[in-house]
Protein backbone atom coordinates (compact mmCIF):
# COMPACT_ATOMS: atom_id res chain seq x y z
CA UNK A 1 0.00 0.00 0.00
CA UNK A 2 1.43 3.37 -0.96
CA UNK A 3 0.29 7.10 -0.94
CA UNK A 4 1.08 10.27 -2.97
CA UNK A 5 4.07 12.31 -1.65
CA UNK A 6 4.26 15.61 -3.08
CA UNK A 7 6.89 18.31 -1.84
CA UNK A 8 6.82 21.36 -3.41
CA UNK A 9 8.99 24.93 -3.08
CA UNK A 10 8.17 28.10 -4.90
CA UNK A 11 10.76 27.73 -7.63
CA UNK A 12 9.05 24.57 -8.52
CA UNK A 13 7.63 20.74 -7.40
CA UNK A 14 10.64 19.10 -5.61
CA UNK A 15 9.03 15.84 -5.49
CA UNK A 16 5.98 13.85 -6.04
CA UNK A 17 5.96 10.30 -6.17
CA UNK A 18 4.36 7.12 -4.60
CA UNK A 19 5.91 6.39 -1.39
CA UNK A 20 5.57 3.45 1.23
CA UNK A 21 6.00 6.54 4.09
CA UNK A 22 7.14 9.70 5.66
CA UNK A 23 8.05 11.44 8.23
CA UNK A 24 8.23 14.88 8.45
CA UNK A 25 9.37 17.84 11.06
CA UNK A 26 5.96 18.66 12.41
CA UNK A 27 5.47 21.63 14.94
CA UNK A 28 5.00 19.22 18.17
CA UNK A 29 7.59 16.67 16.97
CA UNK A 30 8.54 14.04 14.09
CA UNK A 31 5.16 13.32 12.24
CA UNK A 32 4.95 9.45 10.90
CA UNK A 33 2.90 9.10 8.40
CA UNK A 34 1.69 6.30 6.33
CA UNK A 35 -1.24 5.42 4.08
CA UNK A 36 -4.98 6.05 5.38
CA UNK A 37 -3.60 8.38 7.55
CA UNK A 38 -6.23 10.79 9.32
CA UNK A 39 -6.71 13.56 7.24
CA UNK A 40 -5.09 16.86 8.71
CA UNK A 41 -3.08 19.98 8.07
CA UNK A 42 -0.10 21.45 10.64
CA UNK A 43 2.52 23.63 10.40
CA UNK A 44 5.99 21.98 9.88
CA UNK A 45 9.62 23.34 11.26
CA UNK A 46 12.63 23.19 9.40
CA UNK A 47 14.03 20.29 10.01
CA UNK A 48 14.72 16.73 7.61
CA UNK A 49 11.85 14.68 6.21
CA UNK A 50 12.89 11.22 5.57
CA UNK A 51 10.37 9.15 3.32
CA UNK A 52 10.53 5.27 1.64
CA UNK A 53 10.58 4.59 -1.63
CA UNK A 54 10.31 1.17 -2.95
CA UNK A 55 11.91 -0.13 -0.02
CA UNK A 56 14.50 2.76 0.23
CA UNK A 57 14.59 5.41 2.38
CA UNK A 58 15.77 9.21 1.73
CA UNK A 59 16.43 12.06 3.56
CA UNK A 60 15.93 15.71 2.71
CA UNK A 61 15.97 19.10 4.16
CA UNK A 62 13.18 21.00 4.31
CA UNK A 63 12.07 24.18 5.83
CA UNK A 64 9.26 26.10 7.60
CA UNK A 65 6.25 24.71 5.72
CA UNK A 66 2.18 23.55 5.78
CA UNK A 67 1.59 19.79 5.53
CA UNK A 68 -1.90 18.55 4.21
CA UNK A 69 -2.77 14.66 4.45
CA UNK A 70 -5.45 13.58 3.05
CA UNK A 71 -6.74 8.98 3.15
CA UNK A 72 -3.95 8.71 0.34
CA UNK A 73 -2.01 11.97 -0.23
CA UNK A 74 0.54 14.02 1.38
CA UNK A 75 1.34 17.75 0.36
CA UNK A 76 3.97 19.38 1.81
CA UNK A 77 4.47 23.49 0.97
CA UNK A 78 8.36 23.93 2.20
CA UNK A 79 10.01 27.17 1.65
CA UNK A 80 13.28 24.89 1.48
CA UNK A 81 13.53 21.58 0.07
CA UNK A 82 17.46 19.94 -0.21
CA UNK A 83 19.18 16.61 -0.89
CA UNK A 84 22.92 15.80 0.81
CA UNK A 85 24.18 16.63 -2.53
CA UNK A 86 22.92 19.56 -3.28
CA UNK A 87 24.01 21.23 0.00
CA UNK A 88 27.37 22.96 -0.04
CA UNK A 89 28.49 22.40 3.58
CA UNK A 90 31.48 25.30 3.87
CA UNK A 91 29.20 27.92 2.61
CA UNK A 92 26.17 26.85 5.26
CA UNK A 93 28.82 26.92 7.92
CA UNK A 94 29.19 30.91 6.97
CA UNK A 95 26.34 31.34 6.70
CA UNK A 96 25.99 30.19 9.95
CA UNK A 97 28.59 32.31 11.66
CA UNK A 98 27.19 35.02 9.66
CA UNK A 99 23.64 34.58 11.59
CA UNK A 100 25.34 34.14 15.13
CA UNK A 101 27.13 37.79 14.53
CA UNK A 102 24.15 39.10 13.75
CA UNK A 103 22.39 38.03 16.27
CA UNK A 104 24.83 39.47 18.35
CA UNK A 105 24.27 43.03 17.09
CA UNK A 106 21.02 44.49 19.34
CA UNK A 107 20.72 47.20 16.24
CA UNK A 108 17.84 44.63 14.78
CA UNK A 109 14.06 44.85 14.52
CA UNK A 110 12.04 42.54 15.93
CA UNK A 111 11.79 41.17 12.16
CA UNK A 112 14.74 41.18 10.92
CA UNK A 113 15.89 38.81 14.05
CA UNK A 114 13.44 36.39 13.19
CA UNK A 115 14.02 36.82 9.74
CA UNK A 116 18.17 35.65 10.88
CA UNK A 117 16.64 33.00 13.26
CA UNK A 118 14.82 31.11 10.02
CA UNK A 119 17.83 31.34 8.22
CA UNK A 120 20.07 29.81 10.77
CA UNK A 121 17.33 26.60 11.55
CA UNK A 122 17.57 26.33 7.91
CA UNK A 123 21.37 26.26 7.46
CA UNK A 124 21.80 24.28 10.89
CA UNK A 125 19.27 21.35 9.08
CA UNK A 126 21.37 21.70 6.09
CA UNK A 127 24.74 21.61 7.86
CA UNK A 128 23.12 18.44 10.05
CA UNK A 129 22.25 16.44 6.90
CA UNK A 130 25.37 16.63 5.23
CA UNK A 131 27.21 15.62 8.28
CA UNK A 132 25.15 12.34 9.09
CA UNK A 133 25.22 11.52 5.01
CA UNK A 134 29.05 11.89 4.48
CA UNK A 135 29.73 9.87 7.45
CA UNK A 136 27.43 7.24 6.17
CA UNK A 137 28.84 7.15 2.64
Amino acid sequence: MSMLLKIVTPESTFFSGEVEGAVVPGIVGQLGLLPNHAPMVTTMEPGELTYTQNGESKTIAVGEGFIEVTQDHVSILTDLAVTHADIDLAAEEDAIARAKRALENADHTPEEVAAVRASLAKSLVKVGLKRRQNRSI
